[in-house]
């Protein structure tokens, strides 16, 4: 996020949200997209879980908080989504209400498989500081109170704290680590060696396989064809781009296309040849009024380039991140209001056409933050988006994803995924299936199923070293923080 691009804009800093609350109340951002303030719904969500808190916190013995960092207090959380959007989310009420009832539902869960092709931490001589400045600016200015007084940290985005969020507080088994580079070398979140010596420290210490890592390129960058040799001697699970450039420092971006034979294809070859055939690619998060401000990259940040590219090499993988979604930080109720109007929704629909009009395989999705942000803003456009590229891409083809440390423990997303069931209306108007159960086919190829067929990743597991360590944590009584480390308006 440039300093061009915050002037004027009140954020601060999501971790120190007064509440505590399980699930978001407003959205949370990373540096790839300006944060819409709390709506009027979000705030009716919030007052309706704090009310089910003071109700139900005393027969659990515990306060406000305390009940909140609970698995009654995560399932109190999705009763106030429902009854504010509807009834989307599974939950019965004696989870909230009953000591007890919530914890057995979630230690019966507690064990199944879930892959995270999405998550990120800050080096650790990171000079992104305006994750801290801007906390800095908020408390000085007073527009959060709560900040006043105390010390802001970048430690809580760096490897420790993501690693606590990731495999303590999540039923997180395995984490792919993923970077995002700049013009600027000092600003990427993490070079490549970084990311592989990271995977390789969590593997070392688990004593299996627990983190994977991608290599980030960046095409037409000097030497950069040089630079695939370097990464591949490093064996990453997997590549990376974005084919808007730098999406830290937009101004100063160096957009491509997928389908540009002369630049990318060329890297193609090699990645071909080095058998790592898992091409990730950054795309939407860029909505009208970000493309007002960078016009020139809308065609980059779309996904009109995905289908001539798997088409010329149909060897590779195209995991398309985010889903294509666009409307993360437009307006409120844009992705909504699209939907109602059009039966779709940019550029997930654009996605999800791809297969059947080419009659490709090879192109899957990851719903990393676009699932976080619609369960938030509004999430019949969770429902939408998962009816959308299940009767599109199959559900074979859609990968779990988080992004997560930004968003804090991917918990909650975990949660609300288990929970979701599109509305019968809407499966009948819109031809959509029904998502089924927690651990249900469809549930369970995007939890993991599918991400272990592409990563080679065992179905199964053997316990290690970090179950033990989960265990400990647990008897001595877990401690979610229920923190967001990105940023609110």
């Amino acid at each position: 996020m440039s300093k061009r691009w915050d002037r004027g804009k009140r954020r601060s800093g999501a971790e120190e949200l007064r509440t505590g609350l399980p699930v978001p109340t407003q959205i949370v951002a990373s540096d790839e997209f300006v944060p819409t303030p709390q709506t009027e719904r979000q705030r009716m969500v919030e007052r309706r879980l704090l009310d089910i808190a003071d109700s139900f916190a005393p027969r659990h013995g515990l306060d406000r908080r305390g009940f909140l960092r609970t698995s009654g207090g995560m399932a109190a959380a999705f009763a106030a989504i429902n009854g504010v959007f509807g009834p989307l989310f599974a939950v019965d009420p004696a989870e909230a209400a009953e000591p007890g009832a919530a914890a057995a539902r979630s230690s019966a869960l507690r064990d199944q498989h879930i892959v995270d092709v999405h998550t990120h931490f800050l080096r650790d001589d990171t000079r992104l500081l305006r994750f801290v400045d801007m906390r800095k600016d908020a408390a000085a200015k007073g527009w959060n109170p709560a900040l006043k007084g105390k010390p802001q940290s970048i430690e809580q985005l760096k490897f420790g704290n993501w690693f606590k969020e990731m495999f303590l507080d999540s039923d997180t088994k395995v984490a792919l680590i993923s970077g995002a580079p700049s013009e600027i070398e000092r600003d990427w979140f993490l070079t490549n060696p970084m990311a592989m010596e990271a995977r390789d420290r969590v593997n070392r210490e688990a004593g299996s396989r627990r983190a994977m890592a991608h290599a980030i390129i960046q095409p037409g960058a000097p030497g950069w064809l040089d630079a695939i040799d370097r990464d591949i001697a490093l064996k990453p699970d997997a590549f990376k781009g974005y084919t808007i450039g730098d999406n830290t420092h937009k101004d100063l971006a160096k957009p491509w296309r997928l389908d540009d034979e002369a630049l990318v294809y060329p890297f193609y070859e090699k990645a071909v040849k080095a058998g790592l055939t898992n091409i990730c690619i950054h795309k939407g998060l860029f909505s009208t009024a970000l493309e007002k401000r960078y016009p020139h990259l809308r065609r980059f940040a779309d996904v009109s380039d995905v289908a001539r590219a798997a088409s010329d090499w149909p060897q590779l993988n195209f995991l398309i991140y985010h889903a294509g979604y666009r409307h993360v930080g437009g307006e409120p109720g844009e992705a909504w209001a699209e939907f109602s109007r059009t039966g779709r929704l940019s550029w997930v629909s654009d996605l999800a056409d791809i297969p059947q009009a080419h009659g490709l395989t090879n192109i899957y999705a990851d719903i990393g933050q676009s699932f976080a942000n619609t369960i938030v803003d509004d999430p019949r456009v969770a429902a939408v988006m998962l009816g959308i590229l299940v009767k599109g891409l199959g559900p074979e083809r859609i990968v779990w994803g988080t992004d997560a440390v930004w968003t804090g423990s991917p918990q909650w997303q975990i949660e609300g995924l288990r929970r979701l069931e599109i509305p019968e209306e809407m499966q009948r108007v819109h031809g959509f299936a029904p998502l089924g159960a927690a651990e249900g086919p469809i549930k369970t190829a995007i939890f993991s199923g599918n991400a272990s067929r592409l990563f080679s990743l065992l179905s199964g597991r053997t316990a290690d070293r970090f179950d033990a360590h989960k265990a400990r944590y647990l008897a001595r009584g877990a401690a979610p923080s229920n923190r967001r480390y990105g940023y609110v308006a």
